[in-house]
């Protein structure tokens, strides 16, 4: 549509809009007690029923003097049908002011048609909300990504499988918090503002408090308060919440992400391994009634298919980089990093030894695994807050669940011991001693149990459960560059 044309329909709505106030109608309304909703009403249907319902009109029939309209919300569509002969004219003049956009509150009787289509024959109905711009084309959508990013509301109304992700994601950390709460785990709150920013290595973002002239930061994870919890006396605790790393943006990577953690007393990493097994198992029956979690291309192809199925596929780290070079470990550094350029993959010049390696495993191991892939046993220089393995100190007794080709979940048995907390803490900052949260190691010091502890990045674990290729496609306004960057 030309800006002309898009100016005239502008302008035809403000019209409309003097109309109805003209004719002592307030184009935005007041409260209207309901029966149900659209979707509610169309779900329980049953005839003859008196009913009272609300919602956006998103498409309308013109017969003359018949008119069959849509009401819709989240929860669906209901149809209904207006007989000028049967509504009070002043009404039916109001309605003539009607635009798809509007809403409306309707009161009649539920009735099947000819076509057998369940609908409310209305007896009265009452203007709610006149909208002043029109909505995107009913059959094509949103298709402009930079709108649908950037204008999530349009994106719902006018694309119902974006409504369907969105209502999947609310399901599914609903089930997320069924599943733990039914466990014993209880949910616990923490800082999001704090003075040292710990639990990853990541850019934080900084803020200022001006009472207490405090340079804080935005938490770029919540492990280090949870576990002074198990300090305090709590066994099985999780936080649902926001993170935040001021880093880059991609397909996979938002700088606000949801992220749970999950800390159980007297646990290890195996343990743990078990229960987000069976929790994404669970929430996958649940929410999405499968284990075979399809993946459909633009074209609404099947691309891919994810099997769920248990058990999962549990291998050590080493292993899985000897199955891309059985010879990888008896390489010097120097054989390794060569091997790298004659396999074509990229490595800082200045990276260390334990680096190249992970990246090799993040190339050829982690983006090509699709089926659930629980990785165990890393590198210690990868993992500065887990315990070390008792028959191997190279390693720490951790895993890294991948689907999909990406982490979607790490899980350690924590390191609980002071000293060597500080030792890897301190080598991790560098020296810097004003990096380290004196805080957390105080709390260490006075006695946590051992513990299992996980995180899932729950923005990834729903673009694995809805198939959805883009992190902006499960985040409701998802961060942009300015518009005119």
């Amino acid at each position: 549509m030309d800006d002309h044309s898009h100016n005239d329909l502008l302008a035809i709505r403000r019209q409309k809009l003097d109309a109805l106030r003209a004719g002592g109608i307030d184009p935005f309304g007041s409260a209207f007690d309901t029966t149900g909703s659209p979707g509610e009403i169309r779900a329980a249907f049953a005839e003859g029923l008196e009913v009272r319902t609300a919602g956006r009109v998103t498409a309308h029939r013109n017969m003359g003097k018949s008119h069959f309209i849509d009401l819709s919300d989240h929860t669906g569509r209901m149809q209904v049908y207006l007989n000028a002969k049967e509504i009070p004219s002043e009404q039916m003049a109001a309605f003539d002011q009607v635009d798809i956009g509007d809403f409306l509150g309707v009161e009649g009787t539920t009735f099947v048609t000819k076509t057998g289509e369940p609908s409310i024959k209305a007896e009265t109905f009452r203007v709610l909300s006149k909208s002043l711009r029109p909505l995107p084309d009913k059959w094509h959508g949103v298709q402009d990504t930079e709108i649908k990013y950037r204008q999530r509301y349009l994106d719902l109304v006018s694309n119902r499988g974006s409504m369907e992700v969105f209502q999947k994601r609310i399901a599914i950390v609903r089930e997320i918090r069924r599943f733990l709460e039914d466990r014993g785990f209880i949910e616990v709150e923490t800082p999001m503002m704090q003075a040292i920013p710990g639990g990853a290595a990541a850019q934080p973002f900084q803020t200022h408090h001006n009472a207490l002239g405090l340079d804080l930061y935005l938490r770029i994870a919540p492990e280090l308060y949870l576990k002074r919890l198990l300090v305090g006396g709590f066994t099985k605790i999780f936080e649902l919440n926001r993170n935040f790393r001021n880093e880059g943006i991609s397909r996979r990577h938002n700088p606000e992400f949801t992220m749970l953690e999950a800390y159980w007393a007297y646990a290890d990493f195996e343990k743990m391994a078990t229960l987000v097994e069976e929790m994404v198992c669970h929430v996958a029956e649940t929410v999405c009634g499968t284990l075979r979690i399809e993946h459909k291309d633009a074209e609404g192809n099947v691309d891919k298919v994810i099997d769920l199925a248990r058990p999962w596929r549990r291998a050590a780290y080493a292993d899985l980089i000897r199955e891309v070079d059985p010879g990888w470990y008896g390489r010097t550094p120097e054989g390794r990093r060569q091997w790298c350029v004659d396999h074509k993959i990229d490595v800082s010049h200045c990276a260390e030894d334990f680096e190249i390696t992970q990246h090799v495993f993040e190339k050829l191991v982690e983006e090509k695994t699709m089926n659930p892939l629980f990785v165990t046993h890393c590198p210690k220089e990868l993992v500065p807050l887990a315990k070390q393995n008792a028959a191997d100190p190279s390693v720490v007794d951790v895993y890294e669940l991948v689907i999909n080709g990406q982490e979607i979940s790490p899980g350690y048995s924590e390191l609980n011991d002071p000293v060597v907390q500080r030792e890897r803490l301190e080598h991790q900052s560098g020296g810097e001693t004003q990096k380290l949260d004196d805080d957390f190691l105080t709390a260490l010091e006075h006695g946590m149990p051992p513990a299992g502890g996980i995180g899932i990045g729950i923005d990834r674990l729903v673009m694995m459960l809805t198939g959805a290729e883009s992190i902006r496609d499960v985040i409701l306004f998802p961060h942009l560059r300015p518009r005119h960057a």
